[in-house]
C-alpha cells in the first residue's frame, strides 16, 4: 500500500471549503447568489467549496460580507494560509532563488530534537559538501526555470548545516546505496562528498545507515525522500512540491516505513566499506 502524503493538505482545504459551504447555506444563499454578492462567476464559488481551488484572502473577506459572518474572517484567513502551507510548490517557493529557501528551514531543525531522514537518491541536505550542493542547486535551478543563485545557495546550506553541531539533537540518516554513485558535479567535487560521509557519520550525535544494493528480500521498496520531526511532523519531498505531513496516523505510517528501512542499513564499518568503494570507482 502506497502512503498518500498529500492528504493531509487536502484535508485541511476541504476542511476551509466546507466552512464555507456552510457559511452560504446558512445564509440561505445559492451558489448563483453568492457569486453575484462577491463580483464572481459562480464556477468559481463551486471550486472553493469543492477545494478545487484555494481562496485568497480576499474572497474569504467579500465571502464573510455576503454571509454575514464577517467575525469569522481571521479564523478562515489563518486557516487556509495553514493548509497551502502544507501542500508547497518548489516552483512558487524559489521564484527569486534558492539561497532564501535555505535559511527558511533552520528554526525547524533547531525546534526538533530527534531527526529521521530518508533518501534514496541524493545524500541528505544536512551532510552535503559544497561542490556537490552547488552542483545539485544549480542544476534544479535550471529545471524549475528560475534564477540560478547555485554558489550562494550552496554557502546557504553549508551555513544552515552547522545545526548538526548544536546540541540537544540527535539526527539518523538512511540512504540507499545508489546515492553513492549518482555523480553530480565533477569527480573532486563527488570525491569530496564522498569522503565527508566517513567524517559525518562518525559524529556522536549521527547515526549514518546505508541500505545496500545487494539487500536479499526487502522489509521495504525504496521510498520518495522523508524527513520525520521528533513525531509531530513529516516533510516528503516531490517532483513538483514539498508536502507537510501533520496527521498523527500518516505520522505513524512514515515512522514505520523508516524504521523498516533503517533495520535494512549497514553501519560503522561495513558502511565507511561501501563509501571506500564508491571513491575507489571514481578513478
Amino acid at each position: 500500500m502506497s502512503v498518500s502524503p498529500s492528504s493531509s493538505a487536502q484535508a485541511a482545504r476541504e476542511n476551509v471549503a466546507r466552512q464555507l459551504r456552510d457559511l452560504r447555506k446558512n445564509a440561505g444563499l445559492t451558489v448563483t447568489e453568492l457569486a453575484s454578492e462577491c463580483g464572481w462567476h459562480h464556477a468559481k464559488t463551486s471550486r472553493i467549496e469543492n477545494a478545487r481551488t484555494p481562496p485568497s484572502p480576499t474572497d474569504i473577506r467579500l465571502w464573510c460580507r455576503a454571509t454575514g459572518a464577517v467575525d469569522q474572517v481571521p479564523d478562515l484567513i489563518a486557516a487556509s494560509q495553514y493548509a497551502e502551507s502544507l501542500y508547497r510548490e518548489w516552483r512558487r517557493r524559489v521564484r527569486t532563488g534558492l539561497a532564501k529557501l535555505q535559511d527558511s528551514y533552520v528554526e525547524l531543525y533547531r525546534s526538533t530534537e530527534l531527526l529521521r531522514m530518508y533518501s534514496p537518491v541524493l545524500v541528505p541536505g544536512l551532510l552535503q559538501t559544497e561542490g556537490y550542493a552547488k552542483a545539485l542547486l544549480s542544476m534544479n535551478a535550471r529545471f524549475l526555470e528560475v534564477p540560478d543563485d547555485g554558489a550562494e545557495a550552496a554557502a546557504a546550506r553549508l551555513e544552515r548545516s552547522q545545526v548538526i553541531h548544536e546540541p540537544g539533537h540527535r539526527y539518523v540518516f538512511v540512504i540507499e546505496e545508489a546515492v553513492l554513485s549518482y555523480r553530480l558535479g565533477d569527480a573532486d567535487a563527488m570525491a569530496a562528498q564522498l569522503g565527508y560521509l566517513l567524517t559525518a557519520g562518525a559524529l556522536p550525535q549521527v547515526s549514518f545507515g546505508i541500505i545496500p544494493a545487494g539487500t536479499h528480500e526487502r522489509a521495504l521498496w525504496p521510498q520518495e525522500t522523508f524527513d520525520v520531526h521528533d513525531d509531530t511532523l513529516v516533510s516528503v519531498e516531490l517532483l513538483s512540491a514539498e508536502v507537510n505531513v501533520t496527521q498523527p496516523s500518516e505520522i505513524a505510517l512514515y515512522v514505520r516505513a523508516f524504521e523498516k528501512l533503517r533495520n535494512m542499513a549497514v553501519y560503522g564499518a561495513d558502511a565507511r566499506a561501501l563509501i571506500v568503494k564508491a571513491i575507489e570507482a571514481l578513478h
